[in-house]
């Protein structure tokens, strides 16, 4: 399973959304260099919150581009890096990745996924009504969401936009994702 990355963003401030970047450096156990929610422990505000000495999950948010596509259909204009994430993809499907998945993107970067990112209602601050369209229910009545995913730094590296992203799954059972 393979795909690539067509941008990447971060802020070194706490925002809703990440400006793009020509490329960022992924340091591993930590995150993305500079982002305000790499560390070794939680970043996210409502995390620490709860517990600041809980160990970070969530030290780099990818997000599928053709989620932008879906959402577009329902007249919302989306752009990577409005929606947080650091690292936009296009051509794998980043929900269908068991946990532990890993992913090895550019020349030296190895990101492990560690499971789904919870949409909140932040979403419909950007765009009334998006939240809607990234979280939803199935037939059998689960909660699917499809916000992205969310993953840590097993090696660093630089990633820039066109790099290749190749996942090798773990050995089974697999084990779904959820959120973190």
């Amino acid at each position: 399973m393979s795909g690539r990355v067509t941008a990447v963003s971060s802020n070194g401030e706490y925002s809703f959304t990440k400006p793009n970047r020509d490329s960022v450096r992924l340091l591993a156990g930590l995150g993305v260099e500079g982002d305000v929610h790499a560390g070794v422990t939680v970043k996210h505000r409502s995390r620490v919150a709860q517990d600041p000495t809980q160990p970070n999950l969530r030290q780099v948010h990818l997000m599928h581009e053709e989620l932008f596509d879906e959402v577009a259909d329902e007249g919302f204009e989306v752009a990577p890096g409005e929606l947080g994430e650091n690292i936009t993809t296009r051509g794998i499907d980043l929900l269908g990745l068991p946990v532990g998945t890993l992913l090895r993107i550019g020349d030296s970067a190895v990101l492990e996924v560690t499971g789904l990112r919870n949409p909140c209602p932040q979403i419909d601050h950007f765009r009334d009504g998006l939240l809607k369209q990234v979280v939803g229910r199935d037939e059998a009545g689960n909660v699917v969401r499809k916000a992205g995913i969310m993953s840590v730094v097993r090696e660093g590296g630089v990633v820039r936009p066109g790099d290749h992203i190749e996942a090798r799954l773990p050995s089974g059972p697999h084990r779904p994702l959820d959120r973190v």
